[in-house]
Parts: C-alpha cells; structure tokens; sequence
C-alpha cells in the first residue's frame, strides 16, 4: 500500500482517528507522517512495538515492580536472559522464562493487560453458550461469596438467577 500523501513511498504508519463517532483511516509513510505530526502539533511516537514494552517495563513506569533477583542468581537457567535483559528487548527468551520471573512479570502483565488470566476471544459459534458457562462461573463465586459473608438474601437471589439460567440457557 502506498502513502495516501506523497504516493511514492509505502505506507508505514496507519492512523485510525474516532471523533463523534466519525471514523478516518490514514495510511502515510514515515515521512509525510512527520509532517502531518507537525502540522497538527501532536506527537508521533516514532518507537518500536519493544521500546514501547521496555517503556512500560521501567521500574520507575510500573508502580510495585518486584526488582528481586529470582532465586536463580538473577537469568533464566534456560536460556540465560536476565530480566534487565527482557526489559531492554521487550520480550523473553524462551518459555522457562515466564516461570523464572513469574513474580516480577505479574504486575507488568496486570499493568498491561489488566489481568494476569487469559480469557482469549470467543468464536463466533460458540459465543452464547461459552458466555452463559463464564456468567454462570461467575455468579457461582458470587454465591459462595455471599454465603462465606453471611448475606443470605444475595445469596438467594443468585441461586435463582443460577436455576434461571441453568433451566433457560442449556
């Protein structure tokens, strides 16, 4: 694809601008996309998808990041990455690693993602009956929940809302 401006040069940085619910794709080269970045007065990060992790992995930039060594001496067994090292690079280096700095990935991973628990995307044919086995789950914690607190009037209202469902969703 080439540059919506210049149309020589191919089209490097894409822009996906929403105002009032009005959608406007640019697709630019570096190049004219420093222009516009000019023009406009806002700035472009001209980073990479691994400095903009390494940005964020920081210990000043993450409030809480465990900065203890893992019990390891400090690099993975496996490959021999340091977590220093994943903070410049912006990715690990094998799959031991995750288990090695389990404890300082955790609040970069929560920090990032928002939690530390996988919930990948539901297929299309299989949303409904996956999102009433989730919300089920859910109010099943709930439950058990209200019950640990002694709040016996939620916890009746969520057994209904569980039968209800169990009865009507599958």
């Amino acid at each position: 694809m080439l540059c919506e401006q210049c149309k020589q040069a191919p089209a490097t940085v894409h822009i996906t601008q929403i105002v009032n619910d009005t959608k406007r794709e640019m697709h630019l080269c570096e190049d004219c996309a420093g222009q516009v970045a000019g023009e406009t007065g806002t700035a472009w990060p001209g980073i990479s998808f691994s400095k903009l992790l390494g940005g964020l992995l920081a210990p000043e930039a993450v409030a809480g990041l465990a900065t203890a060594a893992p019990a390891s001496g400090g690099r993975c067994p496996n490959c021999g990455l340091s977590f220093a090292d994943f903070r410049r690079l912006g990715h690990l280096g094998c799959s031991e690693c995750h288990v090695v700095f389990s404890q300082q990935l955790e609040p970069v991973l929560r920090r990032i993602h928002g939690s530390t628990v996988h919930a990948g995307k539901i297929p299309a044919r299989q949303a409904g009956p996956l999102r009433l086995q989730r919300e089920l789950e859910g109010l099943r914690q709930e439950l058990k929940e209200a019950i640990g607190k002694e709040d016996y009037e939620r916890a009746a209202v969520l057994r209904d809302r569980i039968r209800l469902l169990e009865r009507h969703g599958g």
